[in-house]
């Protein structure tokens, strides 16, 4: 199949033979016609697929078809969980559309907003925003959602996991009613369903690769090593591999900021992204990170689903996500567009029981090794780091009760004052 055959026109077939796409993909195939059709779509697509181009093409497509107006009005809105998702979206939008008469904005949070009013201002037909930034501007009367036709929610599963759901709910409520609904999300939880339900009409079900599944061509590696030579391994398999080009992942921001000076102490330069980083430098690490000046990018989870990094070698989770699907998102970043991509997990006997999940969660074991001079000496199962939804509050402990005398002048168990004395009569 090509891309012309799924019924684009010249101008988007120019675009997508200079961005160097050769055939759509799996989940292009599927998705983009039935967009075309104006149906709903509820999709289910594995990171690394090329799901972003199979929503915006046919927006583009059908947004190119309409008569262009005076003053432009947000005809398509795309909700992203994430600052890194939304530009990397808001690129493609601008390379897919090069040949159109089509403007697109990205707001998000994290700088200041005076850039993107302007852009506003001047007239926008695709809106990529994430939802905070979006409220906020709306609350300002800064822009208006009365005109949109094209709603889209990318990576929806993220955004509820990110408690984005009651923003989600108010922007829904503030949208045209009748409108074209597209929800792309890696998992289908209940929750995503339950979603899906109070929103779409009769949507389309789509999948292009069995949910929850790692992408074919990633190699993936578990190595056991303790918990405190970690790091010295870590920096011995990038000085001794030579690897130019690693995404590592940590599970706490102080963490990857630590990681990331133990790299650069050793000559391996190296940045740390993730929510505590202003957006200007997550913005120069991730552009120094592809252009190769920086080797090493340790990233929270904030950063799984927004990199978008051509042909990335190596992903590493230097310490395993506490959420099972997370794990998926994080290796994804590798093997993409058809490329082949190594994850390296390093585990130490405490994150046992996460290995567990995960490989319940794929339905496949997990090659394991240990190399030598590193060999563990934990024990499996000292002190394991337990799932985040199976952490339970403590019980709130019932008070006591105090006892109360009830002699007559002491105070009453009922109404907790003294009693009065009673008063004596007078005799006249």
């Amino acid at each position: 199949m090509t891309f012309k055959s799924l019924g684009l026109s010249q101008s988007l077939l120019h675009a997508i033979d200079k961005v160097g796409y050769d055939q759509p993909s799996p989940i292009q195939e599927k998705v983009i016609p039935v967009i075309l059709d104006r149906k709903d779509v509820l999709a289910s697509a594995q990171t690394g697929t090329g799901k972003t181009a199979g929503f915006t093409l046919p927006i583009l497509e059908i947004l190119s078809q309409e008569k262009q107006r005076k003053r432009k009005p947000i005809r398509s809105l795309i909700l992203t969980p994430t600052r890194e998702l939304a530009a990397q979206i808001y690129d493609n939008v601008n390379a897919y559309s090069e040949f159109l008469h089509l403007d697109t904005a990205v707001i998000f949070g994290g700088v200041k907003q005076q850039a993107q009013v302007r852009a506003l201002k001047n007239g926008v037909d695709i809106l990529v925003a994430t939802p905070g930034r979006l409220l906020d501007l709306h609350n300002q009367r800064l822009l208006f959602l009365d005109q949109i036709q094209i709603l889209v929610l990318d990576e929806a599963d993220r955004m509820l996991d990110m408690g984005f759901l009651r923003d989600i709910k108010k922007i829904l409520s503030i949208i045209p009613d009748r409108r074209q609904n597209l929800l792309f999300s890696a998992t289908f939880s209940k929750q995503i369903k339950e979603l899906a339900g109070s929103f779409m009409y009769d949507p389309e079900m789509v999948e292009a690769t069995p949910e929850n599944t790692a992408v074919e061509k990633i190699i993936q590696k578990i190595i056991h090593v303790d918990k405190g030579n970690k790091a010295t391994l870590l920096i011995k398999m990038i000085a001794e591999g030579d690897w130019q080009q690693v995404l590592v992942f940590t599970r706490t921001k102080h963490g990857a900021n630590r990681l990331s000076k133990k790299f650069d102490q050793r000559g391996i330069t190296s940045r740390a992204i993730h929510g505590d980083k202003s957006q200007g430098a997550r913005t120069n690490a991730l552009a120094g990170f592809k252009e190769g000046t920086v080797r090493v990018l340790v990233a929270t989870d904030i950063a799984a689903r927004g990199l978008d990094i051509p042909l990335l070698p190596h992903v590493v989770n230097y310490e395993l996500p506490n959420v099972s699907e997370d794990y998926v998102h994080r290796i994804g970043r590798t093997g993409r567009a058809g490329a082949s991509g190594e994850a390296i997990s390093l585990v130490t006997a405490d994150e046992m029981e996460l290995v567990l999940g995960i490989e319940k969660l794929l339905g496949e074991k997990i090659p394991s090794q240990v190399i030598a001079g590193f060999e563990p000496k934990d024990k499996v199962g000292t002190h394991p780091i337990k799932k985040a939804t199976q952490v339970s509050k403590k019980p709130k402990e019932t008070p006591k009760k105090k006892k109360w005398s009830y002699s007559k002048n002491q105070p009453s168990a009922k109404n907790n004052h003294p009693q009065k004395p009673k008063s004596k009569k007078r005799r006249y």
